[in-house]
């Protein structure tokens, strides 16, 4: 749809997209007028889980995650079920009781009842709210029907909870409780009331919740504590009959130990091998040719040699025999003797073998005394490391077997302390957990800020959106063209008329002048057509023409009969009028020798005519041949040129577009063209090219709206 065409549509119904609005402004304002006042009272509940001045450890951690899902918890808990019953029986009871200050008036139901009556109900609602009993619709079953009593009341649950609100400012320790009804007191008291009993109910549900957790965790502490004392008794026995204290540190002692022994032993060995050289190479050096050693006394280094043997054997035995006193005056003797022997060799000798030979001997002796020392130290060290060895083995068979008492005594114990720090935990959130208080109650409060401007405002933007909707509905629903405007924005080309559609079946064109009632009921249309005849009249005149064509874009739009209407409206100017139209059902006068009745075939035949009077009538072929079948171009031509010489006008029905094989032809021999569109008639996509070829015919002087029933 062409957005020109769109905005037509819609123009249409202008006075409905404001009259609609204005009359919804108007209604509402009346509505609106006489709207209650509203009250809002607000209570407000510090919980201390944001407000470091209530928390024991000032500076502890918050986990804001957490912390607001214990906020969004609170909320949820305040509009349960339970809390707003609790608040439904405190109502209740307050207007059962206290008449003269209630809240609400009472509905007829309960006005009615008498005192007594009103007692008993007072009685039920209180028997429920200290059980603190749900309000269901199984309490209409009794003799009076709570549920109904309260919903009659207002106090019913739906009821109370629309006007409530509980919220939680971002970042505040606070819960807000609003309430908002038409009495400043009954606000003030539902939300202290609510407050208090959600205060109440929460701290009892945390205190059972909290001691239930306790017994459950002491329970399981002293389960856990059980088993680390099993596996710790065990471990504990284990060590005790295999005589281990500690298996880690004594086999560490151990093993050094068995290292210190081992280090003492290869010092040992290295001093038995340094030693038994040493004496090899003093016994070679004793017993070789050497002068300065064995000197030229050969006798006395013989004896020298000797008693060294029998100190060398001396000192064995004084070894061996335990280093007895008597063995070492031998060993004395024995160096004595062999210092005297060296002294008289030295005084033989130019250089003093025997001092040579003494310290050699001395050399050797030690190193012997040393050597053997050495080797009895190989066997203590041995017989320590034997024993130091088979301790050690002793032990490993005890490794795994006390690893896995020690895994489990360490598991145990661990079990244990997790199950003991939460049990602290649950005692520390015990005493020191959440706790609610009113920080603000609630107070009667002013009047709230009534909506009407609001409301009013968005009944005129709601019936505005809803016309708007409406409109646009009807706009793309209904195709038909109803209005010049919208014909001009279709076809993209003017229209020069407006023809009223005639009630009733005269088609005469004579009885329609003629007419002359009082009621005028042909007057419109009368002057409509005089006015369509001027618009061709001038523009046919300006341009020396006489040959109008009249089509329209669908059969039965009404052209036939304009066409007698137009032929009969310029004959009554003084024009000689011919008409090339289709045959009428009615005639268009019963009068003879006013019009005559010819063939257009029988003319482009013979080119003979008679006229009588002002109109002449050629009706077209009945079978709707091709013009072009009958005669060519050619002798059509001459035809019309004829016509032309003969009369003022000629004015051609020709076939609708929709007939484009005929209606081109008739076309061809036009030299003014207009076209009719039947008030309601809707235009399809097929109609399309045809407008847009009328429109570009040289001639067209553009649309003639017929049948219009909305112009007076």
């Amino acid at each position: 749809m062409d957005f020109k065409l769109f905005l037509h549509r819609i123009f249409r119904f202008k006075w409905l997209i404001i009259l609609l609005p204005v009359l919804a402004i108007i209604i509402s304002f009346l509505l609106v007028k006489n709207i209650p006042r509203k009250y809002e009272s607000v209570a407000q509940i510090s919980t201390g889980l944001l407000d470091p001045s209530k928390k024991v450890i000032s500076n502890e951690t918050v986990d804001f995650f957490a912390v607001n899902q214990q906020f969004a918890n609170l909320v949820e808990k305040f509009t349960m079920k339970r809390m707003i019953n609790l608040l439904t029986y405190r109502l209740v009871i307050h207007d059962l009781t206290d008449q003269k200050s209630a809240f609400k008036r009472l509905p007829e139901s309960l006005s009615a009842k008498s005192s007594t009556e009103l007692a008993e109900i007072t009685a039920l609602f209180e028997k429920k709210l200290n059980s603190n009993a749900l309000l269901t619709l199984d309490d209409d079953k009794g003799r009076y029907k709570l549920f109904t009593i309260a919903e009659d009341m207002g106090y019913g649950e739906e009821q109370l909870r629309d006007d409530l609100e509980v919220s939680h400012a971002a970042n505040s320790d606070l819960l807000s409780v609003i309430f908002t009804s038409g009495n400043p007191a009954l606000s003030a008291f539902t939300v202290n009331t609510l407050s208090t009993e959600f205060i109440s109910s929460y701290s009892n549900d945390v205190s059972n919740n909290q001691n239930s957790s306790a017994k459950i965790l002491d329970s399981m502490l002293l389960s856990k504590k059980n088993a680390m004392d099993a596996k710790n008794n065990l471990l504990s026995n284990f060590k005790r009959t295999k005589g281990v204290l500690n298996l880690d540190e004594q086999s560490a002692t151990v093993y050094n130990q068995i290292s210190q022994y081992e280090a003492q032993r290869a010092e040992a060995m290295r001093v038995i091998q340094s030693n038994a050289g040493g004496v090899a190479t003093i016994e070679s050096k004793l017993g070789g040719s050497d002068r300065y050693i064995n000197g030229s006394s050969r006798a006395s280094n013989r004896e020298i040699v000797d008693l060294k043997r029998q100190l060398q054997v001396a000192n064995n035995l004084y070894i061996d025999g335990g280093f007895k006193p008597a063995m070492q005056k031998k060993i004395d003797s024995l160096n004595r003797l062999i210092s005297n022997k060296s002294s008289a060799n030295m005084d033989e000798n130019i250089v003093d073998t025997r001092v040579s030979k003494q310290d050699l001997v001395q050399q050797k002796v030690g190193l012997e005394v040393s050597l053997q020392q050495a080797r009895s130290s190989i066997r203590t060290l041995d017989g320590q490391l034997r024993i130091l060895r088979a301790r050690y083995s002793s032990m490993v068979p005890f490794d795994a077997d006390i690893q896995n008492y020690q895994r489990d005594a360490e598991l145990a114990t661990k079990d244990y302390m997790l199950a003991l720090d939460r049990f602290n935990a649950a005692k520390t959130d015990q005493k020191l957990g959440l706790n609610l208080e009113i920080e603000q109650l609630g107070l009667p409060g002013n009047p709230k800020p009534t909506k009407k401007a609001l409301y009013i405002a968005g009944a005129g933007t709601g019936t505005f959106a809803l016309c708007i909707s409406f409109v646009l509905l009807l706009v793309v629903v209904d195709s038909a063209v109803r209005n010049q405007q919208t014909l001009e924005a279709i076809t993209e080309s003017p229209v020069i008329g407006n023809i009223n559609e005639i009630a009733g079946k005269e088609r005469t064109a004579r009885n329609i002048w003629g007419d002359k009632s009082a009621d005028g009921k042909y007057l419109v249309f009368k002057e409509q057509i005089r006015s369509l005849r001027f618009e061709i009249a001038s523009q046919m005149e300006s341009s020396g023409s006489k040959i109008l064509g009249i089509t329209s874009l669908a059969g039965g739009a009404g052209k036939t009969f304009l066409s007698h209407s137009l032929a009969y409206a310029f004959a009554l100017t003084g024009k000689k009028v011919l008409l090339i139209a289709d045959e009428q059902q009615q005639p268009l006068s019963n009068e003879t020798g006013l019009i005559s009745n010819l063939s257009f075939q029988s003319f482009l035949i013979k080119k003979e005519f008679h006229t009588e009077d002002l109109i002449t009538v050629m009706n077209k072929s009945v079978e709707r041949n091709s013009l072009l079948e009958i005669q060519n171009v050619g002798n059509l031509k001459d035809g019309f040129e004829v016509l032309k010489k003969e009369f003022d006008y000629v004015i051609i029905d020709v076939n609708s577009l929709r007939e484009v094989n005929i209606s081109k032809e008739w076309l061809l021999f036009t030299e003014r063209n207009i076209a009719l569109f039947e008030y309601g008639g809707k235009i399809g996509e097929a109609d399309r090219p045809l407008i847009r070829y009328i429109r570009e015919q040289p001639g067209f002087m553009g649309w003639v709206f017929n049948k219009v029933t909305n112009v007076k």
